[in-house]
């Protein structure tokens, strides 16, 4: 175990999938956690997971980190600044500009707080869904304002708490990351949601028909209504904005496939689909890095231990797994994994496999 850059007593204030997911991975490098949380019940259940222990009347802790829905963090935070005014306090709330405009309202000491933000969670929330490793590899936003006394040890304690827990910390200022967000994870969410909500009404039969697209594209879909509701509230005019470019592109495609014999219709419709190609090309990859992969598409069999001996098979073949999808249809016999891996491996890999007996359904590059 490395030692940990953070020094303790960190303070929690929320207990819930965050919250425990933090306090779990310094538990585990040993940094002295204390939880706390509106919900006695809440507390003791990330306790009881090892999350850290219960606040005392004595603690005297060295950094808090707010870990509560978006309409009651400035509050949160104001209270925290009062109770500990040694301390540097910090929030995880999907956005920044709200929180920070509301404690300079507020009449709260700034000068000891800075907002950051951990693109990372799960659909299902609370305690008990928590782990130690839901932050490694994700972007750790730290939000930095002109009101922070000693801004180099802020930023130099944010960070370490980012580095402890896997993630990759990313300085931006407020109103950059409520723009950024808005794009990347907000309107993706409303859409996702809308797009979901069409099965609603629809038949066994068609939804019988859902595939791995249809799965992916409405994952984020089953995201808590209550918690979106404050996060896109505190956030309205970038999602609005986003939304509206959306609205504008998605009329100009109903409108070519209403006329789809016009001249110019498909043409129109297929630049908006390379659009999409040129827009996911830029995701980052494994790691951060943005890598193009090859993928191979490969039947198994829906039998116990078929997916662990293919990834056994892929190690043994000397190459590195760089994604992974699966899709299995209900009642099919098989089912399907698509693997990436990098370009110049990709031949080698489907040779070795179809020499151990796999069926290589599809390449792509």
């Amino acid at each position: 175990m490395s030692e940990a850059r953070t020094r303790g007593p960190v303070r929690i204030v929320g207990a819930g999938l965050l919250g425990a997911s933090i306090g779990l991975a310094l538990r585990a490098k040993g940094v002295e956690v204390i939880l706390d949380d509106v919900s006695p019940a809440t507390v003791t259940l990330a306790i009881d997971y090892g999350a850290g222990r219960a606040a005392a009347p004595d603690d005297h802790p060295s950094l808090i980190v707010v870990c509560v829905p978006p309409d009651v963090t400035a509050r949160t935070v104001a209270a925290e600044l009062a109770a500990h005014p040694h301390a540097l306090v910090t929030d995880v709330a999907s956005v920044k500009l709200a929180p920070l405009t509301e404690l300079r309202a507020l009449g709260a000491d700034v000068s000891r707080y800075i907002g950051s933000h951990p693109m990372a969670g799960r659909e299902r929330g609370g305690a008990v869904s928590a782990r130690a490793d839901l932050f490694v590899g994700r972007p750790w936003v730290v939000a930095n304002h002109d009101g922070i006394a000693d801004r180099r040890t802020a930023d130099l304690t944010i960070e370490a708490l980012a580095l402890d827990l896997g993630a990759v910390p990313i300085e931006m200022e407020a109103a950059e990351h409520d723009r950024s967000v808005a794009l990347v994870s907000h309107v993706p969410q409303i859409i996702s949601s809308l797009l979901a909500a069409r099965l609603e009404d629809a038949s066994d039969a068609a939804v019988g028909l859902a595939g791995q697209g249809l799965r992916d594209t409405t994952r984020i879909a089953s995201s808590n209504p209550e918690l979106w509701v404050q996060i896109l509230t505190a956030n309205a005019e970038p999602v609005v904005e986003v939304l509206r470019a959306y609205r504008d592109e998605l009329d100009a495609v109903i409108a070519s496939l209403s006329e789809h014999a016009a001249p110019g219709a498909r043409r129109a419709i297929a630049e908006a689909l390379a659009g999409g190609n040129a827009g996911v090309a830029r995701i980052p990859g494994k790691h951060g890095q943005a890598k193009h992969f090859a993928s191979l598409v490969i039947m198994v069999a829906d039998r116990p231990g078929e997916l662990a001996r293919l990834l056994t098979e892929i190690g043994a073949a000397g190459v590195n797994m760089e994604d992974l999808r699966l899709e299995h249809s209900p009642g099919a016999q098989i089912g399907l994994a698509e693997i990436g891996v990098l370009p110049e491996v990709a031949g080698r890999l489907a040779e070795e496999l179809e020499s151990r007996g796999w069926k290589i359904a599809g390449a792509f590059s």
